[in-house]
């Protein structure tokens, strides 16, 4: 079983609809629990591209 992304910084963005500590929609966080581990690999692979995307520290390794 895949670990959750979530490092207990729960708060969604209202501009990206993306939690600022996991960068998962509330979709993903919602169906986390019920969905088998390719699932969550697309989720995962998903998050590292959001994280790039949008994390405010650009060139720093996203914890």
């Amino acid at each position: 079983m895949i670990a959750s992304p979530c490092i207990n910084v729960c708060k969604m963005d209202a501009q990206t609809s993306l939690c600022t500590g996991c960068f998962r929609t509330l979709d993903e966080i919602t169906v986390w629990s019920r969905i088998d581990d390719a699932r969550r690999l697309d989720i995962l692979a998903a998050v590292a591209r959001r994280r790039q995307e949008h994390d405010p520290r650009k060139g720093k390794a996203a914890l």
